[in-house]
Parts: structure tokens; C-alpha cells; sequence
């Protein structure tokens, strides 16, 4: 029944917020950016932990103007085969200056575990050179959460890189590849440690303004996010796929 209700409440986020919001919608006159995800993985990996081993459903959806960008995002565990309980609802509030060459990136999310009663909170900063070798950025979160109350009380660096490459041109398909390396200060951990990331998918054009994108990732914690007396992480596969929509 609970795989049911997740995957609904996916379908309705994508579907509801592309025909309310979308280019036909009630915001258009306002020229309001609108974008959405539908996700599914086989598990639920986050900065080198293991927040479900179980599969996973992730609907989100943003709205955009001036540089601000309002989103939406949650996870919802679809099975209940382990003891893990990962359901998530955060709100991220974004703004981002595009110049010549680079961006700069200020926001902030507040985390919310509804099956737990946990939350957090968390700032950020990021730095980009999109249309440099690899697309590298450079992000700082500082979560300034009370760990009574489930928040990490850490901060975290991590420097992002991608590069996508054409391998259909009509229509365009699109074989992307990322990899990410991270440090972690005392962020849900006792010490300091990080993570490492590589992912490779594909983009593939559905129809006009959506897209699906399924790929493989390999996460690699080190430091005490793997120490069995601190994180206690271990390396993990999983794959999944990312429906897309934007208007």
C-alpha cells in the first residue's frame, strides 16, 4: 500500500505542478520559471551516508525568477526491508548571479525528517565555472542544526565535476559523467573524513521540455565517515532514474 501512495504523490507532484505552473499556467503571465524531478533509486545515498537501503521515490519541483529559485524536494522509503527511516521534506531557497564566466551561489535548506521528528538546518555557498574543462564548482554548506533536535552541527566542502558528451544527435542523447570529492567536518560525525563520488548515465529527450535520465553511481566514504567507531560507512552501489521537466 505505502508503494502506492509513494509513487502517487510523485505522479501528482510532477503532473499537478507542470499543468498549474507550466508555460499554459497560472504563472506565465508572470514569466515564473518552473522545473520538476521524479526520481527513483535503489537506495538512498547522501554525502557518502547511508540514509536507506531500501529503494527510494524523489519528486521535487522549483520555481525561478530574478536569480531566486523556491524548490521543493522529498524522499519517500518504497519498501520496508530495513530499519532505516529516510522519509524526507526539505525546502531550499536559492539565489544564484550568473556573470561572464562564472556564478555565485547563496542558499539555504531546512531539512525535515517527518518520521523521526528530526530536522536541521543548513547554509550554503557555492562558486562555478560552467563553461570551464569539466564544469567544475566548489560548494560550502555550514549546518547549524541542534543535535539534540537531529541536526549535524558540521560543515561540508565539496568540489563538483561533469562532463557530458553527444552520442545521438537527433534526437540529442547525451552520455554524462560526474564524480565529486568531498571533506566533512564533524557533520554527523564525531571527526573529519568525506567522500567520494562517480556517477554515468544518459540523457534522453521523451518529448518537448522532459527528459529521463537513468544512471549509476559508486560512493566511496574515507576518514571516520568509514570508521566502524564513528560513520561507520561502507562503499555502495546503486542506480536509478530521474524524470525531468522544465517550463
Amino acid at each position: 500500500m505505502k508503494k502506492v501512495l509513494v509513487l502517487a504523490v510523485g505522479l501528482l507532484v510532477l503532473c499537478v505542478s507542470g499543468a498549474v505552473f507550466g508555460s499554459e499556467g497560472v504563472l506565465d503571465n508572470l514569466d515564473i520559471e518552473v522545473s520538476g524531478t521524479l526520481d527513483f533509486y535503489s537506495q538512498y545515498i547522501w554525502r557518502g551516508f547511508a540514509l536507506d537501503t531500501d529503494p527510494v521515490i524523489q519528486p521535487g519541483f522549483s520555481l525561478s525568477k530574478y536569480g531566486f529559485t523556491l524548490s521543493w524536494w522529498g524522499s519517500f522509503d518504497v519498501d520496508n526491508n530495513d530499519s532505516l527511516n529516510s522519509d524526507e521534506s526539505d525546502v531550499i531557497i536559492d539565489y544564484t548571479k550568473e556573470f561572464d564566466n562564472f556564478s555565485l551561489s547563496l542558499g539555504h535548506t531546512y531539512y525535515d525528517f517527518p518520521g523521526t521528528g528530526s530536522y536541521s538546518r543548513e547554509f550554503y555557498a557555492g562558486f562555478a565555472l560552467p563553461d570551464f574543462f569539466l564544469s567544475p564548482s566548489l560548494t560550502y554548506y555550514h549546518d547549524y542544526g541542534d543535535e539534540d533536535n537531529g541536526g549535524g552541527d558540521g560543515d561540508y566542502l565539496v568540489l563538483d565535476v561533469s562532463k557530458s558528451f553527444t552520442v545521438v544527435d537527433d534526437p540529442e542523447i547525451t552520455l554524462d559523467l560526474g564524480a565529486h570529492l568531498a571533506y566533512n567536518n564533524e557533520l554527523f560525525i564525531a571527526g573529519e573524513g568525506g567522500d567520494c563520488l562517480f556517477s554515468a548515465g544518459l540523457t534522453i529527450p521523451l518529448k518537448e521540455n522532459l527528459t529521463f535520465s537513468p544512471s549509476i553511481n559508486y560512493s566511496v566514504p574515507f576518514g571516520d565517515l568509514e570508521d566502524t567507531n564513528d560513520g561507520n560507512q561502507k562503499e555502495r552501489f546503486y542506480a536509478g532514474f530521474s524524470l525531468g521537466y522544465a517550463f
